[in-house]
């Protein structure tokens, strides 16, 4: 089985690491795993070019999605569960789901923070989306 597992460093997401890896024993044998950090893209700015370059922005994404990867990976290198990490760039519901589709991935795998229905209608939800729009299983994890 392949499971995109998509985190964003908060701890509802490793949340979502931590019950990956709890029931990793539930699959014949462990499943592969595509560790995954959207960022959302930099506004585009009138004269921006002229003061941050690509390469800086690139960098900032870099370094903002192995900070947000970090935890994650510490949880599934220690229970010895492989996986393939990225930092990908776009809207991330839908970048989400365009990389389980890429990967070929099984289940989408994602933390919540378990708003009302009142307070998710008004601020909106990533993991809604995702479920809403994905043809792949999602599974949250509350």
């Amino acid at each position: 089985m392949k499971i995109l597992l998509a985190v964003d460093g908060s701890k509802h997401s490793l949340k979502a690491v931590r019950c990956l890896i709890e029931h990793a024993g539930w699959y014949r044998e462990k499943p592969a795993v595509e560790l995954v950090n959207v960022r959302l893209p930099v506004p585009r700015i009138r004269g921006m070019s002229a003061v941050v370059g690509a390469t800086q922005i690139r960098r900032y994404y870099d370094r903002e999605g192995r900070a947000a990867l970090s935890k994650a990976r510490k949880l599934l290198d220690a229970a010895g569960i492989k996986y393939s990490a990225h930092i990908l760039v776009g809207p991330v519901a839908e970048t989400i789901i365009r990389q389980a589709r890429l990967a070929r991935c099984d289940l989408i795998m994602m933390g919540t923070r378990g708003m009302s229905a009142a307070a998710s209608l008004l601020l909106g939800s990533c993991a809604n989306r995702v479920v809403n729009v994905s043809p792949i299983p999602v599974l949250l994890v509350k």
